[in-house]
C-alpha cells in the first residue's frame, strides 16, 4: 500500500483524524496495514483501508462525474468509484484534506455502512472547505 505524502496542514488534520478513528468499522477489528503510518488505517481481513492526505481524484474536476457518482453519508460527501475488480474507492469531497476509503469486493455487499463509522471522526477533525 502506498502511504500518502500530503502538505503539512493536511498531514496535521490527518493526525487529528487518526486519533479519532473507531476501534471497529462495520463490526471489524482494527488491523492497520504496513508500512506503519499515521496516515493509514485498516479494519478486518481482507481489510477496509483508510488513507488520509491522498491527492484529489481527477474525477472531482468533472461536474457530471462528481454529481452522478457522489454520495452523502451522515453529513460527509464522498466521490464513489467502482473498480473493475468489484472493489470500491470512496474519497471525501469538500474537506480540507482528502480521505480515501477502499472497500475490497468481499466487503462491498454491505453498501455504504462502513462510511457511517467514519462520518463523525471526519466531521470532527477535517474542516469543510477545499484542500
Amino acid at each position: 500500500m502506498v502511504v500518502p505524502s500530503p502538505a503539512a496542514k493536511a498531514a496535521g488534520l490527518c493526525r487529528d483524524l487518526r486519533a479519532q478513528l473507531p476501534k471497529k468499522v462495520d463490526g471489524l477489528e482494527r488491523t492497520d496495514p504496513g508500512p506503519k503510518s499515521e496516515l493509514t488505517a485498516g479494519w478486518g481481513d481482507p481489510a477496509i483501508i483508510l488513507r488520509c492526505g491522498v491527492e484529489r481524484p481527477p474525477e472531482m474536476s468533472d461536474p457530471e462525474v462528481a454529481k452522478s457518482d457522489g454520495v452523502k453519508v451522515n453529513g460527509v460527501a464522498w466521490l464513489l468509484q467502482k473498480r473493475d475488480d468489484g472493489s470500491y474507492v470512496f474519497t471525501t469531497a469538500l474537506r480540507q484534506a482528502y480521505v480515501e476509503v477502499r472497500l475490497p469486493k468481499e466487503r462491498a455487499g454491505g453498501g455504504l455502512s462502513p462510511l457511517t463509522d467514519f462520518a463523525a471522526p471526519i466531521k470532527k477533525t477535517i474542516p469543510q472547505g477545499v484542500a
